[in-house]
């Protein structure tokens, strides 16, 4: 009986700490849940804060880019309306510039007709005629001089911010050099043809047996005219047969120094430029030498014919061109800002430089590298930090002094 009683009373106890046992693991882990019920309370209340936060840093910052957007589009209207009138002033300043340009005059004695004939209105005795004839052997065919520059038209945008472009007067073909020197040029059939390329390469690359070292080059009559200059040699003009090829001729022009011909382009330490008469070189005769002379050219054989000395300065010239016997040199500022033809030499003598009509060039981009004079259109060709534009120009007859 006592066994039995003995092993109640030690079940009974083993159930009753079990009991004790499982009831303490039980509250322990309901403890855990409300702890964990809690901190998803605080995460749920803290995420609906921030976004409040955010929504309401929504509503800012689409309050402030609408603000930005409407203040854009006031600013932009304000810039429209300023290039607007700048364009306008800038229009009014050339048709100020083209009333103002100083009108040529002729003395008593000559008496010149703008219009017709070269000839006298009236001969009144033998000293007017001989004085007519001696006069008029002083001019030549071309009786041209510019008044206005009529027209512009930016072609379209190739190479570097240097180079020149140029058609030759007696074909339809274009030649571009890119750069300031080079062993290559590019040619195009046509003007229609350059603009419509996609660059360079859209043209034939003619691969030349030398490198020219200015962009000075010049086109006439299927001929291509380059400069080469070398340290401690003299300036060599080297002629190029288009056609064929090869080099028909060269010539050396003995000069005191390298020194450029234009005080803004370094890299032009000689020109060449054709016009209605032929070919001529612009050059400059040392350093301590402050005009830029003139060099009349045979085409053929390359001999210097004669040489003036045009007055015009070198300093602050960015390029020039020869119309008709008549040197333009153009000129700027270190900070580029409108080109303007300044100094104006006839080496017939029938225009004074303090007399021509100077005027104004379009305001555009930069400075001029290059300006090339084509005679049988009336226009120049000129490339500006990379542009290259198309200038028409207006002429008139010449009046003797």
């Amino acid at each position: 009986m006592k066994p039995v009683f003995m092993l109640l009373v030690s079940t009974a106890w083993t159930l009753t700490g079990a009991q004790y046992y499982y009831q303490g693991l039980m509250d322990y882990l309901e403890n855990r849940l409300l702890a964990i019920e809690d901190r998803i309370h605080f995460w749920h209340e803290q995420f609906h804060r921030h976004h409040a936060e955010l929504q309401d840093f929504k509503k800012l910052t689409a309050v402030a880019v609408d603000g930005l957007r409407n203040d854009h589009g006031v600013l932009l209207k304000d810039v429209e309306g300023a290039a607007t009138r700048v364009e306008r002033v800038d229009r009014e300043m050339d048709r100020v510039e083209s009333w103002s340009a100083p009108r040529a005059c002729a003395s008593k004695a000559d008496k010149v007709l703008e219009q017709g004939a070269w000839g006298l209105e009236e001969v009144r005795g033998g000293e007017e005629e001989e004085e007519w004839e001696e006069l008029q052997s002083k001019v030549s065919d071309c009786v041209e001089i510019i008044s206005a520059i009529r027209s512009v038209k930016i072609l379209k945008r190739v190479g570097g911010p240097k180079g020149m472009w140029t058609r030759d007067p007696r074909s339809s073909r274009v030649y571009v050099f890119n750069g300031t020197s080079g062993d290559s040029v590019y040619q195009f059939n046509s003007v229609l043809d350059f603009s419509r390329s996609a660059g360079l390469t859209g043209g034939r690359q003619i691969r030349l047996p030398a490198e020219w070292s200015s962009p000075g080059a010049a086109v006439y009559d299927g001929f291509l005219y380059l400069v080469q200059q070398e340290v401690d040699m003299d300036t060599q003009v080297v002629k190029y047969d288009l056609l064929s090829g090869l080099v028909t001729d060269m010539a050396m022009f003995p000069m005191e120094s390298h020194a450029s011909v234009y005080g803004l382009n370094p890299e032009a330490a000689v020109d060449l430029v054709a016009d209605d008469e032929g070919l001529w070189l612009l050059y400059a005769a040392g350093d301590s030498e402050p005009n830029i002379n003139l060099a009349k050219m045979d085409p053929a054989t390359l001999d210097i014919e004669q040489i003036w000395d045009t007055r015009c300065p070198r300093e602050n010239a960015e390029a020039a061109f020869v119309v008709c016997g008549t040197v333009y040199v153009v000129y700027n500022t270190r900070l580029a800002s409108r080109s303007r033809v300044q100094c104006v030499f006839d080496v017939n003598d029938a225009v004074l430089s303090e007399e021509a009509p100077l005027f104004y060039f379009p305001r555009r981009y930069g400075a001029h590298t290059s300006l090339k004079y084509n005679p049988e259109e009336g226009q120049l060709y000129g490339w500006d930090d990379g542009y290259q534009i198309i200038y028409r120009l207006t002429m008139k007859r010449k009046l003797l002094i």
